[in-house]
């Protein structure tokens, strides 16, 4: 059994934790590098209020990552069925997975000297079981 420092579950818990100690709000480096990374993606938030859905959805996603990350009570489900419904707007697989991609990223470069090789084998770990979930059919 690996101890808590090694646990992959502990080790995705701590690079949220350090982002959140410097900065408040992930939600605008995430879509920045969203759209930057995925240029089609800048017409799916023009309507009024989309920040405000961008941060709901970025803040279920987080629970959904530390939770498919950690015990999986019941939180990770949101993965499949958010799968099922970017599905039916149209929304690629692939673009849906790579947003998990995106957040490491947005984590990465924000822990700078801090994102740790464990760090960075946890994510690993974890997007390889996040897409392999995702591509189960609904």
């Amino acid at each position: 059994m690996a101890s808590p420092m090694n646990d992959p579950s502990h080790a995705i818990e701590r690079s949220f934790e350090l982002a959140a100690s410097r900065c408040a709000d992930l939600a605008p480096l995430v879509y920045q590098r969203l759209t930057e990374e995925h240029p089609e993606t800048r017409t799916m938030f023009r309507s009024k209020g989309s920040e405000l859905v961008k941060g709901s959805m970025l803040a279920l996603t987080i629970e959904a990552i530390l939770d498919f990350a950690g015990e999986r009570r019941g939180h990770f489900r949101l993965i499949a069925c958010e799968v099922a419904s970017h599905d039916g707007y149209g929304t690629p697989r692939e673009l849906f997975i790579a947003f998990f991609a995106i957040i490491r990223d947005t984590l990465r470069d924000l822990l700078g000297g801090e994102w740790s090789p464990d760090i960075a084998r946890a994510w690993d770990q974890l997007l390889v079981e996040i897409e392999a979930f995702a591509a189960i059919p609904a």
